[in-house]
């Protein structure tokens, strides 16, 4: 009895009800989407258990401290990647090729599991580790001991993102904003990052260049695909594709426009968008809700970021602190580039709207994220509203 006391007065109350807010806000967004008829399944249903599922993984890892997390920290990571591996070489029969990509595993009584959703955590928890252990052993900060930290930090990523980088071009993105923030917190001198972030920029637009004028130069060299380019050009030019590659694009921003400032209301849906359950959810609340429903939603992610942003800042932890930056880049990506991709601010990449999209791999691995957080305010009794230990 004082053990179960002594838990839930450590739980972050203010987390579970902005997580709370997220699972209304999801399921019914989902139950408004299965209802247009496009779809035979019962997805409002599957998304309440990989919900149960995700908060049975939250109380697994509440219990974890900063050094068992560290002690695992490898391990995940490594599993992680024989898991990415495996999915390369496992016959179709159990790693189907699903819209030209193989990155699911069918799983019995769940369907398909995508194991790069999990990699995104053990890959924020090995960062931070580096991090950690590298200071520890570097007290003295130069210039090449910061250059070694970076290549160490590159390393860990890159392995799991040439693993994906061909199949999963939008969880590719993700590893890479995870890393960016981490290379930002770990303290790392401007003197190498402005050199290195210069030809990145310069990099990328020779791509970009590449991309919309000798795209068969990428295709051939870098092995990127056709349908990759077909988003580029759709979110450029969306009404001249609306018949093909930019047809989702073009429903989506009808969608949203047509909600105007307070919606059409719950239910009330006009505009057919196919799998508006998943990664166009927000084209679902876009409609529905208006500008002002879209506002909440967002200020919910705010609020969410918030939060966990105040967790890292009050942790005397340094390694907690890591990973709460690690954890705000991947939902940070993710909220940006699903809500830009809607509304054709950004390509589209397949990404979903964390905690509200259909899909058990990419609930239960935020859900894994989030765990970490509640870990760090169970082992730190500080609260969200207050400044005392």
């Amino acid at each position: 009895m004082t053990s179960s006391k002594n838990t839930t007065s450590k739980l972050d109350y203010s987390l579970v009800f902005i997580l709370l807010l997220l699972f209304l806000a999801s399921c019914l967004s989902i139950y408004s989407a299965q209802a247009s008829g496009q779809y035979d399944s019962n997805f409002l249903v599957k998304q309440i258990i990989f919900y149960g599922i995700g908060c049975g993984i939250i109380a697994a890892v509440i219990r974890l401290d900063s050094d068992q997390l560290k002690k695992l920290a490898w391990y995940a990571y490594g599993a992680g990647i024989l898991l990415l591996v495996f999915l390369i070489i496992a016959p179709e029969s159990i790693a189907p090729v699903i819209n030209g990509a193989k990155n699911w595993f069918k799983v019995p009584g769940i369907g398909s599991l995508q194991p790069s959703e999990f990699v995104k955590i053990f890959i924020i928890v090995a960062l931070a580790k580096v991090i950690e252990d590298h200071h520890q052993k570097n007290p003295v900060k130069t210039i090449s001991s910061d250059l070694w930290l970076l290549i160490k930090l590159g390393i860990v990523t890159m392995v799991p993102l040439i693993l994906i980088i061909k199949q999963d071009l939008g969880t590719s993105l993700v590893f890479i904003a995870i890393l960016l923030g981490m290379i930002f917190i770990s303290g790392i001198t401007w003197k190498i990052l402005v050199p290195i972030f210069s030809v990145g920029t310069a990099l990328i637009s020779v791509i970009f260049y590449f991309v919309l004028l000798k795209p068969e130069v990428l295709e051939k060299y870098l092995g990127v695909r056709q349908y990759q380019f077909s988003r580029i050009y759709s979110w450029l030019d969306p009404y001249n594709f609306q018949s093909s590659a930019g047809y989702q694009l073009t429903r989506s921003l009808l969608a949203i426009g047509s909600g105007q400032t307070g919606g059409k209301g719950y239910g009330n849906r006009e505009v057919y968008l196919p799998e508006s359950h998943t990664d166009f959810i927000f084209s679902v609340v876009g409609e529905e809700y208006g500008f002002i429903g879209a506002s909440v939603l967002v200020s919910l992610f705010f609020l969410l970021i918030y939060h966990i942003t105040k967790v890292g800042m009050e942790t005397k932890n340094n390694f907690y602190t890591y990973i709460c930056v690690g954890v705000i880049s991947m939902i940070t990506f993710h909220v940006f580039q699903n809500i830009g991709m809607t509304i054709g601010v950004l390509p589209i990449t397949g990404i979903p709207l964390p905690f509200i999209s259909y899909g058990g791999s990419s609930l239960m691995g935020n859900m894994l994220g989030l765990g970490l957080i509640f870990s760090i305010r169970y082992h730190y009794k500080k609260y969200m509203f207050s400044t005392t230990d």
